[in-house]
């Protein structure tokens, strides 16, 4: 074991003094979190800001350079913590940001310092992991570029960053308390769709709330923040013909959606930080926690402007219409066309010279069932009967400092009973809350293989976009109905897989994926909806923590780290 990881360290020690000739640079930020009144689709509420913005600014760095942000926490009530999301943090794993799992939260008044390299180019985000906070508006767009010298196998003229958000007016709170209450009380579907921090609702549909949209503050139809967005301006004679790179993320807490500019099409080249074979779309879906970059070039008519929209899809689109715009925007694909949404899914593979192959065979493989039940009254979701809680002191603390009483020891299940399992009648009655991690070989390849369900209160299935932390995974392929392992091996891709670090669980049916638990650490893997997550949708994985170095005291301070020095 001690030899293998010497093996990887050099590994790592290489690629660091590959970045260092490479001229790496170290960016240093400060962040001031605060609660200000903003009115992005023109209602007012309270959002979580970075220095007075939401979203936060966009983070620019080279392939190897240092991040160093400094978080002020001046949320006077309220903890909080940064994830950076798609960053391996690779010798960094108390940098991930994710509050009861890597770190305490950041308390009121307090500064928490994130360090960490970022080790591959690509587009990524950065966002809020405590509690439910994602849904104020704690998020931003993280930007990696090639370093200096290195050539991207496509051209562009100029670049943008497009983030996709849903936005409610009731708050955090008001929805989190309807989540864990008995009887279970949902917000619903979002007022509004933002596209770079801005959407436009329709104020006359609270007139008769005395002018309060949903649950918000006033609606001001002609406040400085009710603006249609825009994503760029052509310049007359100079933009025709012109290709951009549109690098578009999604940080929904619910809406899977789809994108699309009026009278173009665009081409995908960049998912999740990793090139793919140029796929040409119409509408891009686009689930939460994803990235992409497309290319768009300016050739049609330079006279007028185009719409960029986007839509839900997965989920019955009930929201009240916006505003009525100047010119009517095209419709978006239908909401519950699933089929068009699984082949795009499966459309995307690696561009050839640009992704490692996956190993030919796992030495593990999990089989994930979700499940929402019933637990003493509560609504919760549940993998393979046991739904996720997260323990007073981090995972990551508490497993390297061998403190065994602050989670079960007992490993949740690899499996389920998938041979006798119905997913559209799913068991119900042995469903548990646990503190509980998979403790995976360092260096081992695991595959697993995500089963959806239907939801036994309405007999629907949703999408569940799963998120990874500190690795990549090759996506092998996905199915509709239940996985068979010996009938759909098959059908499993191990040519030229795409790497992703999320990846979409469509309605009634499966998703493969295969990674290789190389990074020392204890690393979070869950669906990527805020309420979902919040209800113990996901689980933990421990890897190599005894490699670790000491762990730094900062990320402590909580639990049963509190008031001890390790």
């Amino acid at each position: 074991m001690r030899r293998w990881w010497l093996a990887v360290a050099a590994c790592v020690c290489a690629c660091l003094c590959a970045a260092a000739e490479a001229k790496a640079t170290t960016h240093h930020h400060t962040w001031n979190v605060t609660y200000q009144h903003r009115s992005p689709d023109c209602v007012t509420k309270l959002a979580v800001t970075i220095n007075g913005e939401s979203p936060g600014p966009t983070i620019r760095a080279a392939q190897g350079d240092t991040l160093v942000v400094t978080v002020h926490n001046m949320l006077e009530t309220e903890n909080t913590a940064i994830h950076w999301h798609g960053i391996r943090q690779i010798g960094s794993p108390w940098a991930d940001g994710t509050a009861g799992v890597t770190q305490c939260p950041i308390l009121p008044g307090e500064t928490f310092t994130y360090r960490f390299v970022v080790d591959r180019p690509g587009t990524y985000m950065y966002h809020a992991h405590y509690g439910m906070q994602r849904v104020a508006g704690l998020d931003g767009m993280l930007v990696v570029s090639e370093p200096d010298g290195a050539a991207e196998p496509f051209a562009y003229d100029e670049e943008r960053t497009v983030l996709l958000m849903d936005w409610w007016h009731k708050s955090v709170y008001e929805q989190a308390v309807g989540l864990a209450s008995i009887p279970f009380a949902f917000v619903g579907e979002p007022q509004s769709l933002l596209i770079n921090g801005r959407g436009v609702y329709n104020c006359s549909l609270s007139a008769a709330s005395g002018g309060a949209g949903a649950g918000g503050g006033a609606c001001n139809a002609s406040g400085p923040e009710c603006v249609w967005p825009t994503l760029f301006t052509a310049v007359p004679g100079k933009s025709p013909g012109k290709t951009s790179r549109l690098r578009i993320g999604s940080l929904t807490s619910l809406s899977s959606l789809s994108f699309g500019i009026e009278g173009h099409t665009m081409t995908v080249v960049e998912a999740d930080g990793y090139y793919v074979k140029p796929v040409v779309v119409k509408n891009l879906f686009v689930y939460s926690g994803e990235t992409y970059s497309v290319l768009v070039t300016a050739d049609q008519d330079p006279s007028r402007s185009y719409w960029a929209t986007s839509h839900i899809v997965s989920r019955d689109p009930t929201r009240r219409p916006p505003r009525a715009p100047p010119t009517p925007p095209p419709a978006g694909p239908a909401w519950n066309d699933t089929r068009s949404r699984v082949a795009q899914s499966n459309s995307f593979v690696a561009l050839p010279g640009h992704v490692e192959p996956p190993p030919a065979r796992p030495d593990r493989v999990l089989l994930l069932l979700n499940t929402q039940d019933k637990i003493d009254g509560h609504t919760k979701w549940a993998i393979n009967g046991v739904s996720l809680q997260f323990p007073a002191t981090p995972y990551l603390v508490a497993m390297k400092h061998g403190l065994r009483s602050e989670f079960d020891q007992r490993p949740p299940p690899d499996s389920y009973d998938h041979k006798n399992v119905s997913i559209s009648s799913p068991p119900q009655a042995a469903a548990t809350v646990r503190r509980a991690a998979y403790r995976l070989a360092l260096g081992s390849v695991v595959d697993m293989v995500l089963q959806n369900t239907v939801i036994p209160a309405n007999n629907r299935s949703e999408t569940h976009p799963w998120h990874l932390h500190g690795h990549d995974f090759w996506v092998l392929g996905y199915g509709d109905g239940k996985f068979d392992p010996e009938a759909d091996g098959w059908r499993l891709n191990a040519r030229d897989p795409v790497m992703k670090n999320t990846v979409a669980l469509h309605p009634m049916g499966w998703t493969a994926v295969r990674f290789r638990a190389n990074n020392p650490g204890v690393w979070l893997f869950h669906c990527h909806l805020e309420s979902h997550v919040y209800m113990g949708m996901g689980v933990v994985f421990e890897e190599g923590v005894d490699m670790l170095p000491r762990l730094p005291a900062a990320i402590m301070g909580c639990g049963r780290t509190k008031g001890h020095h390790y």
